[in-house]
């Protein structure tokens, strides 16, 4: 199927970069163009659509085509990418060859809405409409910045009181329903100390040591939750310190160091509970030094879990022939559990090409997903 090739590279062509991922490579446009691109291929295929500017003239798309049935259901594709700086090729190319689409974005996931846009296509072509109405929205900031766009798709919603029988949140899953995976929150931590002469330390107060005592709780803190009993096949919470930051001079005690918190949530944790807990573990073992702990991407998300009974689960694994199966990353399905009855992340390709010096997707990935969603929105 030469076609949903020719799509996915022309998606790949138009870059997308998250602008807190964006460099020299990238350019500072974000997803302002490739929304602008959904709309008008949108609009030209019958749908209706509404263009809702997030934040900074980046904008979610929602598409609705007009299904013959009363059933819905929504499709959320992240318009975004990671970065490209460390791509070893030419990463906007969308160069086909040896069975394989090239490029960021290829993978994740502008496969995704070019199957979607493949199937309703056709159907335009026929002059036919999918039998349950299609929802395909294109949300911003997935990649980065706390699911800026999945909150506002929710917030939406919940501003005009409605839901969704059913959300599909694109990512590579080789076509197997993923029913669940973690949430998390991220801290950003600041410890505060007192500057002094190196030569004279008893007068200042080192910022770097309140933070290393930080990160060995944190450590400690890891080994308990690893020693916990996982509740749902998502597994168990987990913690780690990934940034580190802090020093003025090797002549002075430092009077402040940045740290990052990331805690993973599981299904059944309170994110509340959680959080708070986290907090006083943070405070508690800088003591006697002061922290300002803030979450500058939102105040997080619980796990997602979806019963892998649930009819959507059941009918998207017999239309791919695949297992349900659970995820290690997460996603924009973090943010729709108020909104949707049922709940699945699913697409083409593997997400071992994401975010790689070489990104690419399997064009028989992608007939596949074309065949399993012209099944599934047509019955």
């Amino acid at each position: 199927m030469v076609e949903i090739a020719q799509r996915v590279a022309e998606l790949v062509q138009i870059p997308s970069v998250n602008p807190l991922h964006a460099g020299p490579k990238s350019g500072d446009d974000g997803e302002r163009q490739i929304s602008s691109w959904l709309a008008d291929h949108a609009d030209a295929l019958g749908a209706d659509v509404v263009v809702d500017d997030v934040v900074d003239g980046r904008c979610n798309v929602y598409a609705r085509f007009e299904g013959t049935s009363d059933r819905a259901a929504t499709i959320d594709v992240h318009l975004d990418t990671v970065g490209v700086e460390h791509m070893s090729d030419n990463p906007f190319d969308g160069r086909i060859e040896d069975g394989r689409v090239y490029g960021r974005g290829s993978v994740d996931t502008k496969a995704t809405l070019a199957v979607v846009l493949q199937v309703m296509t056709e159907l335009h072509a026929a002059g036919q409409r999918p039998v349950r109405t299609v929802n395909l929205v294109g949300t911003i900031s997935e990649e980065g910045g706390g699911l800026l766009g999945a909150t506002r798709y929710r917030d939406w919603l919940l501003d005009r009181g409605q839901t969704v029988e059913q959300i599909v949140v694109a990512e590579p899953t080789m076509c197997a329903p993923v029913h669940g995976h973690k949430g998390g929150i991220g801290l950003d931590v600041t410890v505060h100390g007192h500057a002094a002469h190196s030569s004279k330390p008893h007068l200042g107060a080192n910022a770097l040591s309140g933070a290393a005592r930080v990160v060995v709780a944190i450590d400690a803190e890891q080994e308990r939750l690893a020693a916990l009993e996982a509740s749902t096949p998502v597994g168990k919470g987990t913690v780690s310190v990934t940034e580190l930051a802090g020093g003025l001079a090797r002549n002075i005690i430092p009077d402040a160091c940045a740290l990052y918190v990331g805690r993973r949530t599981a299904p059944d944790e309170d994110i509340d509970e959680v959080r708070a807990a986290l907090c006083q573990l943070i405070e508690t073992s800088a003591a006697p030094l002061s922290t300002t702990i803030e979450s500058l991407y939102g105040d997080g998300s619980p796990g997602f879990y979806q019963d892998p009974e649930s009819a959507l689960i059941r009918s998207l694994a017999q239309l791919a022939d695949a297992a349900p199966t659970t995820a290690e990353y997460g996603s924009n399905a973090l943010r729709y559990g108020e909104v949707a009855h049922e709940l699945v992340v699913f697409g083409p390709g593997s997400i071992d090409q994401a975010h790689q010096a070489v990104e690419w997707v399997d064009i028989s990935q992608l007939e596949r997903a074309v065949d399993i969603y012209r099944a599934w929105l047509t019955q």
